[in-house]
Parts: C-alpha cells; structure tokens; sequence
C-alpha cells in the first residue's frame, strides 16, 4: 500500500521507517525544509520510560499554583480567550485523581518501554548513532520534604517493575561525580538505570537516511491546506504540491494535528505546551553531566549530549505561540549553573522553544480514525522521544494488519467518547 505520513518529526519519520521496512510504499510531507525541525529539534534529550507518568495526577492543582508562585518556576500560564485552551484544561483537571492517574499510567507505560526496547533493537539493526548513552536518570532532590515524599513514586515504579535506586547525596555523587562540586545543594536523588539519553534531531535526520534507502520518499517544504474526503474516507491531502494521493494517510503533526483533523469533524484533545531549552557548550568535562540529572525543585532536566549540555523544562500554556521568552531562559540557566557551574558556558548557549502536543489524561493518541484509511499518532506531549520508536512500530504493525506486540486498544480517539 502507498502510506502519505504528514510530518517528519521524530514521530512521522520513525513511522516512516517502519512501514517501509515492512514493504509499503512511503511518503511524508512538511512545510519545513528538513525533518526534525519543530518540537523534535531541541528536547530535553531524555529517553525516558522510569518518567512515563501523565502530568495530570492528585495534587496537581495545588502543585500548579505553587509553581506560578515561585520566581524561577516550572510553570507559565499567559490566559487568552482560547475555547479550545479552556476545554483542555478543563480535562485536564479531571483526571486529577488517584483513580484517573493509575489508569492513565498503565497506558503509558507499555508504549514507553516497548519504544526503548524498538530503539535498543535500531542500533544493534543499523548501528544508528546519536550522542546516545545508556547511563540512566537521576532524579536530584534539594530538600528533605522531597525526599520524604518519594514514597507513592517508588510504589508505582514497583507496580511496573521499573529498576530504581535510592540515593543518599553520596550515591547521588557516584552517579554524578561533578555533583560533588556543589554537595550542599541536595537531599538525595531517585535514580532510574534503565533509562537513556540522545539527540532526537540527530536521530531523526539518520533515521530518515536509512528510510530514504528502504524507498521513503520526503517532500519538505510542502504546506497542508487541507484534507479532502469521499465516501467516509480520505481521498487526498490538499498542498502546496498540489493534491496528494494515497490508500493510507498518517497524521503525525505534534500539536498542529487538531487543526488539520478539525474540519473532517474529529475533535483530537491535543494542546500545545510550551517548552524551552537552551545548549550549552562544555567547557570542562569533568564539571558536566554524565547522563540525565532531573532538578525536581524546578522541574528541569539537564542532560549529557555529547560535548554539549541540553538544559530542557518548563511549561508554558500560551497556545500556539513561539515567541522566545527571557525569562523562561532565566529559569535554565540557573538551574544548570547552580548545579554544574563548571560544565559549560551558558553565555554562548543557543536558545530554543517548542510545542509539546499534550493530551489532558496523558496517554499519546494512536491508532484509526472514523475514517477507515486516516491514522493518528499525536499527544505524546513530553515523552515523544521517549515513545517515538515504539509508536512508530506498532502504528506500522497495526496498518500492515499485524497485531502489535503490545495492546494499544486503549490508546486510540476513541476513549474519549
């Protein structure tokens, strides 16, 4: 079958390469002039699935004001009169139960372990390379109330069967030897040895090489106007290109994939979220990073990136809006400098900013449409490099009509109705 995937982020390019391994003829289209240019070009760099937990969980509310309250906090709300940003936040706040949460972790979690496997299978398959480390992530604790409260965490972590570790500082240190640089400024840390770290763009720009020798076609600098149907099914994708046929369309467009669906009356529950990072250049090795050090106090995530330092985090819900704000950078800066200050040079670090597609309850959305030949994979918010290898595989397995190694049933539109 001929698959027209739109978008070629981490998301539509592993998708990619999947179906075309699996002998179907492919085709992903993006307004950019090259893959990975949007939300999969500066994340956080985390490969994560110990951290696979929706954002949406008991105590949120009371959490969210607290960070809108702190002078370098995690979070950012800019209000606007912004129906669809009312309707998300209104479900999100629903799911701010125990019961909301556990269901919509157990989602989360197979889809994100089975991607780690996928990419593991990758570079032993390929030998693909991305500044990658399997060193895991530690989860650094600046207060004793924090490390007091790890407690539901470590229960769901063994519910899961996710391998972790308790730290005291000490351990902390041996995990991170350039922490011992500052060992006044925390408590303890949780640290996951199964999770990894890696350049999601560069990921995504040699994996779309290896796609383009299995006959993966890409067409960049191609805009979507619109998606034309008859007979309740997908007949072509209006472009700049002219119309675009297929017997199979994906739509794997991050946040922008509610606006593109909208007019063939699907409601997709996905909001964009903010994020920033900024790059840093090493200076001193032996002051940066190993792998991934979470700073639980501003919910910031500092990681190893090869000779650089990724410094990835806050929340900002301002609709689809890119403008780089200075103070969103104020924010990792100090979190990279007061617990690495002799890693890197922030004052020739590159600034960034990306949408994160977020569903309210957490989960990605993956799977058919109404429309039998129209697919879905969006809403993997914070964790699309997490479970981009992963979504890619069983979105290839389920469109080739085998059945996934993994249950999905429970990720696709309809569970909500």
């Amino acid at each position: 079958m001929k698959v027209l995937i739109l978008g070629s982020g981490v998301i539509g390019v592993t998708a990619a390469y999947y179906l075309a391994q699996q002998g179907h003829e492919v085709e992903v289209i993006d307004r950019q002039p090259a893959p990975a240019m949007e939300t999969s070009f500066g994340n956080a760099g985390e490969v994560s699935p110990g951290y696979s937990s929706p954002w949406a969980g008991p105590g949120v509310p009371i959490k969210a004001i607290k960070w809108l309250l702190m002078h370098f906090g995690p979070l950012v709300i800019r209000p606007k009169v912004d129906m669809a940003m009312l309707k998300w936040v209104t479900q999100m706040l629903t799911n701010c139960t125990s019961a909301r949460y556990a269901i919509n972790k157990k989602r989360m979690v197979p889809i994100a372990e089975y991607s780690r496997d996928c990419i593991k299978q990758l570079r032993a398959d390929i030998g693909i390379e991305y500044d990658e480390r399997a060193l895991g992530t530690l989860q650094l604790f600046r207060t004793q109330s924090q490390v007091d409260h790890t407690g539901g965490d470590i229960e769901v972590l063994q519910q899961f069967g996710v391998p972790y570790e308790v730290l005291d500082p000490e351990g902390c240190i041996r995990a991170e030897p350039a922490l011992a640089n500052v060992r006044g400024k925390f408590k303890g840390g949780l640290r996951l040895p199964g999770d990894e770290t890696g350049d999601c763009k560069m990921f995504t720009e040699r994996l779309a090489e290896h796609a383009r020798k299995l006959g993966v076609k890409f067409r960049f600098d191609t805009t979507i106007k619109g998606i034309a149907t008859q007979a309740g099914k997908i007949a072509g994708v209006d472009t700049s290109a002219g119309l675009l046929k297929a017997d199979i369309y994906v739509a794997a467009l991050g946040s922008y994939t509610p606006l593109i669906v909208k007019p063939l009356g699907l409601n997709v529950p996905v909001f964009p979220i903010k994020g920033y990072s900024i790059t840093v250049p090493i200076t001193d090795a032996s002051g940066a990073p190993e792998s991934t050090v979470m700073d639980e106090t501003y919910k910031v995530a500092i990681t190893r990136l090869g000779d650089r330092i990724r410094v990835g985090g806050t929340a900002e819900i301002a609709g689809y809006d890119l403008e780089l704000r200075t103070g969103r950078r104020a924010t990792l800066e100090h979190s990279v400098t007061d617990l690495f200050p002799k890693g890197g040079d922030v004052s020739k670090a590159s600034f960034w900013c990306g949408l994160r597609p977020m569903t309210p309850d957490g989960p990605p959305i993956i799977g058919k449409t109404r429309y039998d030949n129209l697919y879905l994979s969006t809403g993997h918010g914070t964790l699309g490099w997490t479970m981009a290898c992963g979504s890619g595989r069983v979105l290839a397995d389920t469109i080739s009509g085998r059945k996934p190694e993994i249950d999905i049933s429970e990720l696709n539109l309809t569970r909500y109705g």
